[in-house]
């Protein structure tokens, strides 16, 4: 185990963005690697020398690149290369830097832009306590003053007797919470807007909660309770979704005894207003009843599930125990498996560890030992034993120092919301700095920096893409950091065009004509998608694209192969690609071709077959004559003559030649192409013939190839058992597993299945009678073994465009120049994981990552990495629902009608639709209607039963629909209400629940936690 070592890999690749000039621009990544690599930047394949604008900067394995005071002419492409004693790697990005534009009211001498003189302060208050928030504003006119909590308006969250804005004298602003509970922490915002242009501030309040017990006594066993089954090392997941004003308080309980957040127990809200509750890692002892528990001042509501952990039938025969250690000591973690022969692999949390200096791994029998030197604050966490396709022993390794509760490895922030960061420390301390890739952050007003005395906050406020990268807390020699990764908000693809049209008066070509869809300002296009497809079946392939809607002419030499063809057109921008409309009609487009390898004539014996074979540039069809005669498809003469036609090649086979049949003359024609060759036949008493080779165009005998591909020599001979001979600088070649001679037919064959550069030389094809030589050059340094000749990817559908709809499969593929090198594929950074969803496929050197079924839980960048060299996609994947009146309001009286109606990407799409979980009926009092790619539900006479939650499944995606019929039974006290069964959870919007993944309780929206 010491002596391991491995060549430099990405953990996480720099990313691609825009910065305005004047302002600094950082890239940095995450690369491991032993011995440690060393770094080098290039921009434009240039290397990049230190110097006043340009720093570089390393800490363990994350690597910066500062360009300060940016200027357009920065822009450019940037690579950062890694390179040690066992390999080497590269990842590239982009910088954009955009010229600022000059403010017109900036420069109008009436006008002042507001500005805080004095901005609101962070404050910790116990639970009761009244809270203040001053501030003190300048600008002309006089500036208006909003104030915000986590992104939304107080007036939605709070009672308006809760809270109290106003205005003092001298420009005084304030905010006044009175009697502050845990549900009023958070991070505040003041916005001060003059004219067209803002000003913001923000702080935190932190509310500290007592000890709060529910009222009434949670009893062991809750009537209902769900019960559901999860698996040792899986992750357990409850979801709260109440509502009510003022906001209600969660209180998590297990077994009757309160949860507080931990290592393996997260507590938090989710973007959609569910209260999560997730439990990592599950253990036998995580097992028992858990309860949701939601309070304000109008009552109190609960539900309960019970979680049962299934432990594998193989288990450890000594499970891994929790350790503690002081930091920078080494730490121990071992376990026993039931038979020395199962091998074992170790992850922290859902990383998969590799042996290196810093993670030693022993096995020593039925002993796996782990050892991590010198421990620090982020090796504080959760390890895993795992034993392959088997049972998992987890532990907790709690490392003591400075830093008692450290950031999360990873968060995931939607771009405009909040990124809060909060660290513990032992004790109260002073010097602490927060940084963003290596470099410190200051106060700003969209950056918070607070201390609380032992508790230390970060707050980025309204976070942008260019906010992503490593936030790292730093105190003395202790540090903890975080991946901050921010998600773009989800916006609308365009509508789909109309008025498709195809006209077809023009030989050999289509002119296809369209218009952009009505709605075309509100959701532009950036660009029009053409696809073609042959009539007879097949895949759509996209043919051409353009900026703007008009006319297009496809002409036959855009086609592969002549056929009969299809065409439709979609609109798409950077949130997805629309529906397509498919161009009535078809036409026969045929690609011009001119022959590569022409006819040849040929010599047989009396009795044996005759083979004629050509080949063209293009796939189209052709004729055959035989002295004049047309031979069709079919076989002609009584079965003798049989055509036919493969890829770009035609051949003609002639059953039994006669000697009769000598001097007769073969001709194919297609198109402008025509070519003809003499048949010769010999008869028995004639003399042996002569062995003859045909010609081989120059091009064919001059080979040119890169170390580790495989190489094929080929020609034709007649008679077509005449033996050969195949020579290297005139001595035979020897057979073995690279090197292999194939005789077919007429054809005989040399294949190398891996070149090297010592096989460089002169091969000779001997008939004895007649002979063709190759000059055959195998490019790479001769010194060197083919093992150590690098791996490059030779080809690869990097640059076709990536974007799909969901349930569309999507095929990466990269061409290797050599076969049977390790290839690793990647996303967002992250090793991906093999299973239904994601299949990994190889044939060769030829290399295939395929989503069977495109989710939009797939959207990001993959990356095939071949060691030495790597490619990059990014994939998109757009909704299967268009668009539905799911947020129009949906409150009925009895005998009205209802109308559900939602519009799908595609028309040919499966729907189904559900009333609270269960798949509804179809009859007199229900219809279900569809309408090309629309699909509606309709109710005609609404009765009190209607009353409900209804959801539009297409597999892929899922509208949500609340109805409420006047005439129900409503109730001022909360209560919950029973929830559907799992539909697709993974692939919908919002998860349903009552699976072993998740599970939630829902308040109906007419049932809230309210006042009475």
């Amino acid at each position: 185990m010491e002596g391991f070592r491995g060549a430099p890999r990405f953990l996480a690749y720099p990313r691609a963005f825009t910065v305005q000039s004047g302002t600094d621009a950082v890239l940095s990544c995450q690369i491991t690697g032993d011995p440690q690599p060393s770094i080098i930047w290039e921009k434009d394949k240039t290397p990049i020398e230190p110097s006043g604008r340009f720093h570089m900067e390393a800490k363990g394995d994350l690597y910066s690149l500062l360009v300060s005071h940016t200027t357009p002419q920065d822009s450019g492409l940037y690579i950062c290369k890694a390179k040690n004693s066992v390999g080497e790697t590269y990842a590239a990005a982009t910088l954009k830097v955009e010229a600022g534009k000059p403010q017109e009211e900036e420069r109008c001498s009436g006008s002042e832009a507001p500005s805080f003189l004095v901005a609101p302060s962070s404050t910790r208050v116990c639970r009761g306590e009244d809270v203040m928030f001053a501030c003190r504003v300048s600008g002309q006119p006089c500036p208006v003053l909003e104030w915000e909590k986590d992104g939304h308006k107080l007036s939605d969250l709070f009672e308006s007797s809760h809270f109290a804005v106003g205005q003092e004298p001298e420009d005084w602003h304030f905010l006044k919470l009175f009697g502050a509970r845990p549900p009023d922490g958070g991070v505040y915002v003041c916005r001060a807007r003059s004219g067209s242009r803002e000003a913001l501030a923000a702080a935190v309040l932190l509310v500290e909660s007592r000890t709060w017990v529910p009222n009434g006594v949670v009893p062991a066993g809750v009537p209902g309770a769900k019960a559901f089954a999860v698996s040792v090392g899986k992750h357990a997941k409850f979801r709260c979704y109440v509502t009510g004003k003022p906001k209600p308080e969660i209180v998590w309980q297990k077994d009757g005894e309160p949860l507080a957040p931990g290592r393996r127990h997260l507590v938090y809200e989710d973007r959609e207003g569910y209260f999560i509750l997730k439990v990592l890692y599950c253990k036998p002892q995580d097992q028992g009843l858990y309860v949701c528990t939601a309070s304000n001042t109008a009552g109190q509501t609960l539900s309960a599930v019970q979680l049962h952990v299934k432990e594998h039938r193989l288990q450890f025969q000594v499970q891994l125990a929790d350790v503690e250690v002081a930091e920078q000591e080494d730490a121990v973690l071992e376990c026993q498996v039931p038979l020395e022969t199962i091998p074992t692999a170790w992850y922290l949390e859902d990383r998969e560890l590799q042996p290196s200096h810093k993670y030693v791994m022993e096995e020593r029998g039925v002993v796996r030992r782990l050892t991590i030197r010198d421990a620090r604050t982020d090796d504080d966490g959760i390890y895993l034993c795992q034993m392959k396709d088997k049972g998992r022993s987890i532990a907790e390794l709690s490392v003591r120092g400075m830093i008692v509760k450290r950031l999360p490895r990873k968060l995931d922030v939607m771009e405009g919301e909040n990124a809060v960061f909060c660290v513990e420390t032992r004790e109260a301390v002073e010097g602490t700095c927060w940084s963003r890739d290596g470099l410190q952050l200051r106060e700003s007003p969209h950056t918070v920096l607070k201390s609380f005395g032992r508790t230390h906050l970060l707050v980025l406020v309204h976070v942008t893409r260019q906010d992503v990268g490593i936030i790292s807390f730093t105190v003395g020699e202790s540090q903890t950091s975080s991946q901050l990764r921010v998600k773009c908000v989800k916006r609308d693809p365009p509508s789909t065009p109309v008025a498709a049209e195809m006209s077809v008066a023009e030989s050999n070509a289509a002119l296809l004509a369209w218009c952009p869809a009505p709605d075309a300002h509100l959701r532009p296009p950036s660009r029009y998608l053409l696809e073609r497809r042959e009539v007879a079946g097949g895949e759509w392939v996209q043919c051409l694209a353009t900026d703007l809607p008009g006319r297009m002419r496809v002409l036959g030499d855009s086609v592969p192969r002549e056929a009969d063809y299809c065409f439709r057109v979609c609109a798409t921008n950077e949130h997805g690609r629309s529906s397509p409309v498919e161009f009535p009609g078809s036409v026969h487009l045929a690609p011009a071709a001119h022959l590569e390898r022409g006819l040849q004539d040929v010599r047989v014996q009396d009795g044996e077959d005759a083979r004629f074979s050509l080949e063209l540039s293009a796939m189209v069809n052709g004729t055959w004559f035989l002295d004049g005669t047309r031979l069709g498809e079919e076989e002609e003469a009584c079965g003798r003559c049989s055509v036919r036609h493969h890829g770009m090649e035609h051949s003609l086979l002639i059953r039994g030649a006669r000697v009769a049949d000598s001097g007769a003359q073969v001709t194919f024609v297609s198109g402008e192409v025509r070519d003809s060759a003499t048949l010769h036949v010999q008869g028995e008493q004639e003399s042996s013939p002569q062995v003859h080779i045909a010609p081989v165009p120059e091009a064919e005998r001059l080979r040119e190839l890169p170390a580790g591909l495989p190489m094929l020599l080929e020609c034709q001979v007649s008679p077509p058992g005449a033996p050969v001979r195949w020579l290297k600088d005139g001595e035979a070649v020897p057979l073995d597993d690279v090197i292999a001679v194939q005789a077919e037919g007429c054809v005989r064959r040399l294949l190398l299945r891996s070149a090297g550069p010592l096989d460089t030389g002169v091969y000779t094809c001997d008939a004895g009678d007649d002979a063709v030589s190759f000059v055959v050059t195998v490019t790479g340094d001769p010194t060197l073994s083919l093992a150590e000749a690098p791996v490059r990817i030779v080809s690869s559908n990097e640059e076709a465009p990536h974007t799909y709809m969901v349930g569309q499969r999507v095929e990466l593929w990269c061409q290797l120049s050599r076969p049977a090198v390790p290839v690793h594929w990647y996303k967002d950074g992250e090793e991906v994981e093999v299973g239904e969803s994601l299949v990994l496929e190889q044939e060769g050197p030829r290399h295939r990552l395929v989503l069977p079924c495109a989710r939009p839980q797939d959207t990001g960048e993959f990356v095939c990495d071949a060691g030495g060299d790597s490619v990059f996609y990014t994939i998109t994947v757009a909704g299967g629902i268009v668009s539905s009146n799911e947020e129009a309001p949906h409150a009925y009286m009895v005998g009205q009608r209802v109308e559900l109606w939602c519009q799908l990407s595609r028309p040919a799409a499966p729907v189904h639709w559900y009333k609270d979980g269960e798949e509804v009926e179809v009859g007199e009092s229900l219809v279900l209607e569809q309408e090309g790619p629309r699909h509606r539900l309709v109710l005609p006479c609404a009765q009190l039963q209607d009353e409900g939650e209804f959801v539009c499944d297409v597999g892929g995606d899922s509208a949500f629909y609340t109805i409420t019929v006047a005439g129900g039974s409503w109730s001022s006290q909360p209560r919950r209400s029973t929830l559907p069964q799992c539909l697709r959870h993974s692939n919908s919007r919002r998860c349903w629940q009552g699976c072993p993944c998740c599970w939630s309780v829902r308040c109906p929206p007419q049932m809230p936690l309210s006042t009475g």
